[in-house]
């Protein structure tokens, strides 16, 4: 079975001692294919590294995540759309990402965090790229930002879904969008079992976003991209199907979204 891992942050310090052997474990339980989000302008050379040293393994992302959206913004952003312009290793970026609103840990700034939003999406219009969106106890004013910006040239997915199900009727409301499913449908209290059910096969996908959130029996533990085969037990479970047909599913369904016809023809 084939495997993609549609957002993790492999590049991140947690895995500088084992980063390789990481890699290795993921070619063992065939993810094949990874996405790293960008998320400030301190982890764009991390990301770089990382498609240059996997070209064939690893696709980048470029954004603002709207955690890093401090004091200083507008020009950290602008660095950021530099990085977008130029290109990216020998691949192009698959996407705009991550980015969104976060009300967990600061509300203070949610203006800032909608209009670094609003401009990011921007971004994804222009290029005709799809983007990738983090949200946190934020839903109502998430929604408030893409009802405004939504139309035919909009598209993306919600990574780490974990609202309930109005929350994802709403998001697959819009023409094309997914849900991003990862650790947390593994969780007991996770809520996703009283979901998936009703979502479509057809608007999944898959990730991790390791080295948090890692599946059952890892939770607690640094999270990577090798468990995406776990999560995708997890969805077969609670969606009735086999977990090869999860697997071609989701991996059809980020192919189509990011544009990653090539790999799926390799």
């Amino acid at each position: 079975m084939k495997w993609i891992d549609t957002h993790t942050h492999l590049y991140q310090p947690a895995f500088d001692g084992d980063r390789q052997e990481a890699m290795a474990r993921c070619a063992e339980a065939g993810v094949d294919l990874l996405l790293l989000p960008n998320i400030d302008v301190e982890s764009i050379p991390r990301v770089h590294d990382m498609m240059a040293t996997w070209p064939d393994r690893c696709r980048g992302m470029m954004g603002l995540h709207p955690c890093h959206v401090g004091e200083g913004w507008e020009s950290e952003l602008a660095a950021i759309e530099v990085a977008l312009n130029a290109p990216a290793v020998d691949s192009p970026w698959v996407a705009v990402g991550e980015v969104g609103l976060d009300l967990h840990w600061d509300t203070s700034n949610l203006e800032a965090q909608q209009e670094a939003l609003r401009i990011q999406l921007g971004w994804a219009k222009d290029r005709g790229l799809p983007v990738v969106i983090h949200v946190r106890k934020a839903f109502e004013e998430l929604f408030d930002v893409l009802d405004e910006a939504m139309d035919d040239r909009l598209t993306g997915v919600v990574h780490c879904f974990t609202g309930g199900l109005d929350e994802a009727r709403h998001i697959l409301d819009y023409p094309g969008w997914m849900l991003g499913i990862g650790g947390v449908s593994t969780y007991k209290n996770g809520g996703l079992d009283k979901v998936l059910p009703h979502v479509p096969m057809e608007r999944i996908i898959l990730e991790t976003d390791s080295p948090y959130l890692s599946p059952v029996p890892h939770r607690g533990n640094r999270n990577e991209s090798s468990y995406v085969p776990l999560v995708g037990q997890r969805v077969a479970d609670l969606t009735g199907l086999s977990v090869e047909d999860v697997a071609q599913q989701t991996t059809a369904n980020a192919v189509k979204l990011f544009g990653l016809q090539s790999h799926l023809e390799g």
